[in-house]
């Protein structure tokens, strides 16, 4: 029997001096966390993988921007997690240089739901 093993995010190492695993719960976590904030080019063989989040830090603030990021977001996560979570509610709130979504969502491999909070700061 193969057993899955998660490498854990941001990578590490663990007391032993191997590479850090979680569990799968906090990799459904960190899977969303590397999907919300890496930007579309980031990455070589995936151009369009990413939200665009980041991208809102140095923007200024409007109802607008923030309606067209949460939609774009939602699509990413629908696109590269559809088969990991279904999505409950997504907000972005931009305070500032602080980014803060509110992601409410449901493992479909366990059927828990689950919210968590992701910020990112420009400093």
């Amino acid at each position: 029997m193969i057993t899955a093993i998660n490498i854990d995010f941001p990578f590490a190492f663990d007391q032993h001096g191997r590479t850090a695993t979680t569990d799968d719960d906090d990799h459904v976590r960190d899977m969303i966390e590397q999907l919300l904030f890496t930007s579309p080019g980031e990455r070589v063989n995936r151009p369009d993988f990413g939200s665009g989040l980041l991208q809102m830090v140095f923007a200024a603030n409007s109802p607008e921007l923030a309606a067209a990021l949460q939609f774009t977001m939602q699509a990413s996560l629908q696109r590269y997690l559809a088969d990991v979570i279904s999505i409950g509610t997504l907000e972005v709130t931009a305070d500032d240089s602080t980014l803060q979504v509110d992601l409410s969502y449901v493992v479909l491999a366990t059927g828990d739901a689950r919210s968590d909070t992701f910020t990112r700061s420009a400093s």
